[in-house]
C-alpha cells in the first residue's frame, strides 16, 4: 500500500479560510483509495512549517503531496521544481542545491485531470514564498536522509465561497471538483 502525506495550510492574511485545508477536509469525507493517508496542515511560518515537516518525513513515507491556494490562479498547477530561494532572494539553506526537480509522473497527473474535465497544468516555479519552501525542503531532507519519499507541490484555485467573499473577485474551482483531482493525482502517483 502506497503511504502519502498530504498537507495544506492553515489561513494567512486576508483570507480566513485557505482552499488547500478545505479540498484536503472534502477528500478525507469520503476517499476511499487504496493508498494510505496522513493529513498534516502546516503553519503559514517558514521556520515553524520546516521544523514539521522534517519531523513528518521521518516516517519515510511513498509520496508527499503539499497543497497550497493560489489566489488568482485558473487552475491547478502541479509544480515540478523547488528552489533554493527564500522571498528575500536569500538561500533558504546554506550550501545546499539550487533546485530539486519532482521525479513523480505530473505530466501524467495533468493529462488525467485535463481527460477528466479538471483544468490543470505542469508549472516549473512554485514561487519564492512558504510553497516553494516546503516543496524545496521536502525533496531535501529526503535526499539528506536517504528516505524514498517522492515530493510534489500543488497549487490550487480560491473556493468558491472565498472568492465570492473577497473584493477581488478572484477565479475559483470548487471543492468536491478539486478533491476529486487530488483523489485521481494520489492514483496516478502511486500507480493503482
Amino acid at each position: 500500500m502506497t503511504r502519502v502525506l498530504l498537507t495544506a495550510f492553515e489561513p494567512y492574511d486576508r483570507w480566513t479560510e485557505n482552499s488547500s485545508w478545505l479540498a484536503l477536509i472534502e477528500l478525507t469525507q469520503w476517499y476511499d483509495g487504496q493508498a494510505d493517508l496522513t493529513t498534516r496542515r502546516y503553519p503559514v511560518d517558514l521556520t515553524q512549517m520546516s521544523v514539521q515537516l522534517k519531523k513528518d518525513l521521518q516516517d519515510d513515507y511513498d509520496i508527499a503531496i503539499h497543497l497550497g491556494q493560489a489566489p488568482g490562479a485558473t487552475l491547478i498547477k502541479l509544480e515540478a521544481i523547488g528552489l533554493n530561494v527564500r522571498s528575500d532572494g536569500t538561500p533558504l539553506l546554506k550550501d545546499a542545491p539550487a533546485a530539486y526537480q519532482s521525479a513523480l509522473p505530473l505530466p501524467r497527473c495533468r493529462d488525467a485531470l485535463v481527460e477528466a474535465g479538471i483544468p490543470c497544468e505542469v508549472s516549473h516555479h512554485a514561487g519564492t514564498y512558504l510553497c516553494n519552501a516546503a516543496l524545496y525542503l521536502s525533496q531535501h531532507y529526503s535526499h539528506s536522509f536517504a528516505m524514498k519519499t517522492q515530493s510534489v507541490f500543488v497549487h490550487l484555485p480560491l473556493s468558491p465561497a472565498q472568492a465570492a467573499r473577497d473584493v477581488d473577485r478572484l477565479p475559483s474551482m470548487s471543492t468536491p471538483m478539486v478533491s476529486a483531482a487530488l483523489a485521481m493525482i494520489i492514483k496516478e502517483m502511486s500507480g493503482q
